[in-house]
């Protein structure tokens, strides 16, 4: 009998301090738990030094930590480096690490395709066909992540990957709230930026959510007309819609919303 391993990366802290707990350990194991995942980089639980033998094996018995498999690894001359990532399913994800001289930006997919059928994105071109979970998400992260030197850091994180953000808010946010903990990577909201193609609905639950990330809205176009045509999902949305959303975004957190053409 085969026995489906949960994600590790699924479970928040308090999800890992309860699973802790049910296992008769101390909850502090789960803040140990995640310093080795999130800050030194572990890519196993046996490298976790400092954690009870035993309960590195109740993390084998019951979690998997990285589930995914890289099947290409691209390096461009700027030492870009993009992954292509086969899910547990067989689907494929792209994430991508880019390098600049103060920074080291980070950008995930949140979907296996994307349902927006823009014209002049790849993304979309056979639809959507899932949802990623909390752990995939976060799991982009940290793969890239290790493909920093010792001395190198995320700075930035931009969810303009593969689908639409807003279409998955439910797992997207999670895995924001643990990106910004100072447990996990501790990236602050300002270096946090969510993309999206400009769905209302989910700019303001974003809003309401409060925590004062980045929002890029995809615009594209001056005017309904033109925006129709390259962006379908805009026919029964509207630019003033949207404006509208964006404008209650920055009344709610303060942060000015960029556009992006």
């Amino acid at each position: 009998m085969t026995t489906t391993l949960q994600r590790l990366l699924d479970l928040d802290r308090v999800g890992l301090s309860d699973w802790c707990a049910a296992q008769g350990e101390a909850a502090y194991r789960a803040d140990q738990i995640r310093r080795w995942v999130y800050g030194k980089r572990v890519n196993a639980f046996d490298e976790m030094h400092d954690v009870p033998a035993g309960l590195r094996g109740k993390l084998q018995e019951h979690f998997t930590l990285f589930e995914s498999q890289v099947v290409r690894h691209q390096v461009a001359s700027d030492k870009t480096e993009k992954l292509l990532l086969e899910l547990a399913d067989g689907e494929h994800v792209e994430c991508v690490l880019m390098r600049e001289p103060r920074r080291r930006t980070v950008c995930i997919s949140t979907q296996v395709g994307c349902a927006m059928g823009c014209v002049f994105c790849a993304s979309g071109l056979n639809g959507v066909k899932r949802n990623l979970a909390t752990g995939e998400l976060l799991e982009q992260v940290l793969r890239l992540d290790r493909l920093l030197a010792a001395d190198e850091r995320i700075t930035n994180l931009v969810v303009m990957g593969i689908g639409e953000p807003l279409a998955n808010l439910k797992a997207l946010l999670p895995a924001l709230e643990t990106l910004n903990e100072k447990g996990a990577l501790g990236l602050g909201a300002r270096r946090i930026t969510v993309s999206t193609v400009g769905l209302p609905d989910g700019i303001r639950q974003l809003a309401a959510h409060g925590t004062p990330y980045n929002l890029a809205i995809s615009l594209h176009a001056p005017n309904d007309e033109l925006r129709n045509r390259i962006v379908p999902v805009n026919a029964r949305i509207g630019l003033q819609e949207i404006l509208r959303a964006a404008d209650e975004y920055f009344a709610a957190t303060g942060r000015r919303v960029t556009y992006e053409y």
